[in-house]
């Protein structure tokens, strides 16, 4: 599996964990936005948003454009 479809599947991945806390009411906006240390909230959205900026490096890359 190259190292973009990894990226992609763990994105997947915690998409899928989101979505079962939203549905179980387990977390509120509160901890979306401001999400207190060590709350599965603040783990979710740093690496969420560490994956998606990796992506976009790669998808620069392969385009060989410029961000």
């Amino acid at each position: 599996m190259s190292t973009k479809q990894e990226i992609m599947s763990r994105m997947l991945e915690l998409q899928k964990q989101f979505i079962e806390l939203e549905k179980n009411g387990d977390f509120s906006a509160k901890d979306y936005f401001n999400p207190p240390a060590g709350h599965f909230m603040r783990q979710y959205r740093d690496e969420y948003d560490d994956l998606a900026r990796q992506l976009v490096k790669m998808a620069h890359a392969e385009k060989g454009s410029k961000m």
